[in-house]
């Protein structure tokens, strides 16, 4: 429980312990978050790592002249390019002995056969989309590898993906996230980009609920 609720201080007030690192580790904090989100998007075993609103702070805490916004954005984009084709690769090389895996300590089965799902139904687009959505976009590359996605077609959607989600998320922390309302408010505004980032999720999880229910009746 005090693990937990470590982990839950971290993420929800990501503004406060973000600038402690800045001004902890200086230059270095480059790094830091450069390793975050290469382990969030490259390593199926660190989906619970923050990645949408450690964007978002990281552009806020830019603004005021923590860190420069081109340094953290083009660092961050390699970061989530190279991130995605380690975990393609890892997919590619382990193939279908995946399946033959069940739920343990490192891997959540459950998490990977529902973007497995999701990557069958919405086909390459997935790559773009998961993005933006927590644990999805974690397993979505390690998925794409798994069945053999051609990777001349996945790396153009992985660029163009992650140009989207880190560019977007820094750039709208950096123009806004100081603003006076959000800056007071920033752990709400943090708690509704972790809730607005989940709801595919939940849409999709209701989705189903009701058509297996459908399918029982």
């Amino acid at each position: 429980m005090e693990i937990l609720h470590l982990f839950l201080d971290i993420v929800l007030h990501l503004d406060r312990h973000l600038a402690e690192l800045v001004a902890q580790y200086g230059i270095w904090i480059y790094a830091i978050l450069f390793l975050v989100i290469f382990c969030e998007t490259g390593l199926v075993v660190t989906p619970f790592l923050p990645g949408d609103s450690l964007l978002f702070v990281s552009g806020a805490l830019a603004a005021t002249g923590g860190m420069d916004i081109v340094v953290l954005s083009t660092s961050l984009f390699v970061a989530a390019v190279l991130g995605d084709n380690l975990n393609y690769w890892i997919g590619r090389w382990i193939g279908p002995r995946v399946f033959k895996w069940e739920n343990s300590r490192l891997f959540n089965r459950a998490a990977f056969d529902k973007t497995h799902a999701y990557f069958e139904h919405h086909g390459g687009k997935t790559i773009i989309i998961a993005r933006f959505m927590p644990i999805v976009r974690t397993f979505a590359p390690f998925v794409a590898g798994v069945g053999n996605m051609q990777y001349s077609r996945f790396l153009p959607l992985d660029i163009a993906g992650g140009a989207l989600w880190i560019f977007s998320l820094t750039l709208a922390g950096y123009w806004f996230g100081n603003l006076p309302w959000i800056k007071a408010n920033l752990s709400l505004m943090i708690f509704g980009i972790i809730g607005i980032s989940l709801l595919p999720l939940v849409i999709a999880w209701l989705r189903a609920k009701l058509a297996s229910r459908s399918a029982a009746a």
